[in-house]
Order: structure tokens, then sequence, then C-alpha cells
């Protein structure tokens, strides 16, 4: 029985791959799963995973975004360190829980793009820290 790709072309088959090579990005992190099997729409391109595979492929990217995590908290401990802040000065400077910047140090959450851009900046103006705590 031929599988129908969700794209709506009336003409669109998904066609049979097996083995390939596949990359899985996320923010500057690149990982290739090799090996996977699937379906491919002859027209959208889209790709349907065999449930290994999917899982697989799944696999790839949680196992990125831990990565992406540890690697943020690393950088962000590195900068409050160098500026001097405990994690509850630096939670209240970015408006934060009292927890916030132990659980972005530790990988358990992803901080949003401003906090981390922020705390960029203040790694390269870190005479600017004074004047924000007092803001």
């Amino acid at each position: 029985m031929a599988k129908n790709c969700l794209c709506g072309h009336a003409d669109a088959e998904m066609s049979r791959f097996e083995g390939e090579t596949h990359s899985v990005d996320f923010r500057d992190l690149k990982r290739d799963v090799d090996g996977l099997s699937g379906y491919r729409c002859s027209l959208c391109g889209d790709i349907e995973f065999d449930p290994e595979s999917a899982e697989r492929y799944a696999e790839a990217g949680d196992t990125l975004v831990l990565e992406a995590r540890r690697a943020v908290g690393q950088e962000l401990r590195r900068i409050r360190k160098k500026l001097r802040l405990s994690q509850i000065e630096a939670s209240e400077l970015t408006g934060g829980g009292h927890n916030a910047f132990s659980r972005y140090e530790t990988g358990k959450v992803y901080p949003t793009a401003a906090i981390v851009n922020l705390f960029r900046v203040l790694d390269r103006y870190p005479e600017v820290v004074e004047e924000l705590k007092r803001a």
C-alpha cells in the first residue's frame, strides 16, 4: 500500500529510503544520525522516519538541547563570577526568581536570549554592572 504525503498534492508519492544520514541542529550545535530509514515525499521532500529511526533522531536532538543548556550555563557562571555577583544578585539583575541562575548554570533551564545577551555584554563591559544594580 502506497503512503501519501500530507502536503496535499494529488501526485505526491512517499518513496522508501534506507540507511541515510540526517543532521540534527540546535543553536550552534549539530549532530549526524546515521542509518535512518523511512519515507520521503517526491514533491515537497518531507520525511517520515520509521519508528526506530524517529526515536534515534529525537534522542540526538534531545542530547543537543542538554549540551546547549550546559554550555550556556557554564558561560553564564564564568561571567557571573567574573562580575563578582552571587546567583541571587544575578537573578535580581535579570528579574528572575531567587534560584533562576542556579537553574541556568546547572543546565536545568535554558535562559532567554535577553539574559544570555545581557551577560555577554556585561562580560565585555563589566563597569556597567554597578549602574544596573542602582537602576
